[in-house]
C-alpha cells in the first residue's frame, strides 16, 4: 500500500509554520499519531512527536509488525524553533529517541516534560541527565515560553501509578493567552475524568480515536464515538482526533467520530497529516 501523503511536508510545512509566526492567532499542526505542533505568538510547544520509523524497524520481523501508513511530515532536525516538548508516557510513539535526539540537538534551549514517574526511564532512553527533564505530576504546573502546562491523569487502559502514587500515563492542559488546549495522551475514560476536566475552560481537545481490541495486543484508547462524547462532556469548543493512520494494525477511521460529533452538535475538525488548524475558525 502506498503511504498516505502529508498535505504539507518538508519545506512547504516549514514555510507555513513560519508564515504564522507573527500573527495573533493560535495555530496547531497535526504531525501524525499524537504529535501536534502548537504555535502562539512566535513560540512553539510540541506535543508527543513521533517522526521516525523506529517502531517499524523494531517490529519488522515479529508477529506484530508496525507497518507505517502515513509518510513522515518533516525531518525533526529541521524543527529548529521548538521551545517546549512533551511526552505523555513511555511508549515509543510518545517518547522516541530517534525523534527527540535530533530535536534536542537542533534546540539546545528546549525543555522536555515527562511524567515524574517516568523520569529515570526517559533519561536512560535519551542518554541525558535526569535533572534536565521536567517531571510532571497530577495537578503539577510548569510554565515556559508563554505556555502554562498542568498535568492530568490518563488511563491507558487503566490509571497506573508508581510506588510514590505518581501517574505513569498523563495528559497535559496547556494555556497560552486566552486559549486552553487539552492533549489527553493515550487514554480511555475513567471515573472522575469529566469532573476533573470540565472546569478547566478547555477550548481545544486533542483526543485519540483508535479504540481498543484484544487481538492488537497493545493498550487501547478511546473509540471515536467516546472521544466525541468526552469532548462534549468537558465543554471543549472543538475536538481534533489523533492516534490513527499511523500503523496498520492499530488504527481506525475518523468517520464514526465525525458522525457522533455531528449528532451531538460538538465542534470538531479532522486534520490530515501536516494540516493546520487555526483559532480563526473559532472566532470568525
Amino acid at each position: 500500500m502506498p503511504l498516505i501523503e502529508a498535505v504539507q511536508k518538508d519545506q512547504v510545512l516549514l514555510d507555513d509554520i513560519a508564515s504564522r509566526r507573527h500573527g495573533g492567532d493560535l495555530s496547531i499542526w497535526w504531525l501524525g499519531q499524537s504529535g501536534f505542533l502548537v504555535q502562539w505568538q512566535g513560540r512553539h510547544l510540541l506535543f508527543d512527536p513521533y517522526l521516525s520509523d523506529s517502531l517499524t524497524v523494531k517490529y519488522a520481523t515479529t508477529d506484530k509488525p508496525h507497518v507505517r501508513m502515513t509518510e513522515i511530515a518533516v525531518d525533526t532536525a529541521r524543527l529548529e524553533f521548538v521551545d517546549l516538548v512533551t511526552s505523555t508516557h513511555n511508549h515509543t510513539d510518545h517518547l522516541d529517541a530517534e525523534t527527540l535526539l535530533p530535536l534536542m540537538a537542533a534546540n539546545p534551549e528546549m525543555q522536555l516534560l515527562v511524567p515524574e514517574a517516568n523520569r529515570a526511564f526517559a533519561a536512560e532512553r535519551l542518554a541525558c541527565d535526569p535533572a534536565w527533564l521536567v517531571g510532571m505530576v497530577d495537578g503539577g504546573h510548569y510554565e515556559a515560553a508563554g505556555f502554562a502546562v498542568e498535568g492530568v491523569p490518563a488511563a491507558h487502559e487503566e490509571l497506573e501509578i508508581d510506588a510514590e502514587a505518581r501517574h505513569k500515563f498523563m495528559g497535559y492542559v496547556a494555556r497560552c493567552g486566552e486559549w486552553t488546549i487539552y492533549h489527553s495522551g493515550d487514554t480511555m475514560a475513567y471515573e472522575g475524568m469529566e469532573e476533573r476536566l470540565s472546569g478547566l475552560g478547555i477550548d481545544i481537545a486533542l483526543l485519540p480515536i483508535n479504540g481498543r481490541a484484544p487481538e492488537r495486543r497493545v493498550a487501547g484508547n478511546l473509540f471515536g464515538e467516546e472521544a466525541a462524547r468526552l469532548a462534549q462532556a468537558i465543554g471543549a469548543r472543538v475536538v481534533i482526533p489523533c492516534h490513527y493512520e499511523m500503523f496498520e494494525f492499530n488504527t481506525a477511521s475518523p468517520e464514526e467520530f465525525s458522525r457522533e460529533c455531528e449528532r451531538l452538535g460538538q465542534g470538531s475538525q479532522v486534520l490530515h497529516c501536516g494540516e493546520r488548524w487555526s483559532s480563526e475558525e473559532l472566532v470568525s
